[in-house]
């Protein structure tokens, strides 16, 4: 089993953008919390959402038909490391275009968490005190703000709880929570 230093270690070496990077560790942290509530192995969890972007720089398009670009490129990577297959079926699933179904609760929570997460942060940045008093309400209201954070994929968000088969209050709040936790590193 690789390690999170590793993981860390390849993740920067692909990923220039301090804001993807970012992005990444949020995403980590949110599959973390939910590999504890589930009793599930949080440093494969949390190594699977620090890795699911690390392709995007590098490949930012897809070819779903040739399973060419993101994440097909970094996932020929992952697999010559020998990283999990638990881990490479998550990340296939977290892109639509894969037609990876998210059969395992790995899979399903990523996908749930991936968007989440940078709206999240999108929110936090308009507050003086980021995450510390981001609310489900003042989420739900921007949600339905089409413009703001206008690239996030507001089907998606529904699609991942709906798939995770959770309140989507509680789920909005518990990733508020597992990223208050990082916030001193997001939002340097």
């Amino acid at each position: 089993m690789k390690t999170r230093d590793e993981a860390v270690k390849l993740m920067q070496e692909w990923v220039q953008s301090e804001s993807l990077r970012k992005h990444m560790y949020c995403v980590e942290a949110a599959m973390r919390a939910y590999a504890k509530k589930y009793g599930e192995d949080e440093e494969l969890w949390g190594i699977c959402g620090l890795l699911h972007d690390f392709d995007y720089e590098r490949f930012p398009y897809y070819d779903a038909e040739k399973q060419a670009g993101h994440p097909y490129e970094g996932l020929k990577l992952l697999r010559e490391q020998d990283y999990p297959d638990e881990i490479i079926q998550a990340i296939l699933g977290h892109a639509l275009y894969s037609g990876v179904a998210r059969t395992s609760n790995m899979a399903k929570c990523l996908f749930a968490c991936d968007e989440l997460s940078g709206f999240l942060v999108a929110c936090a940045y308009m507050r003086p005190d980021k995450f510390m008093s981001l609310t489900v309400d003042s989420v739900k209201k921007k949600l339905k703000d089409k413009k703001f954070a206008a690239k996030v994929s507001r089907e998606d968000i529904e699609l991942g709880i709906l798939e995770l088969g959770i309140d989507k209050d509680a789920h909005i709040q518990f990733v508020i929570e597992a990223l208050t936790l990082i916030q001193g590193q997001i939002f340097v």
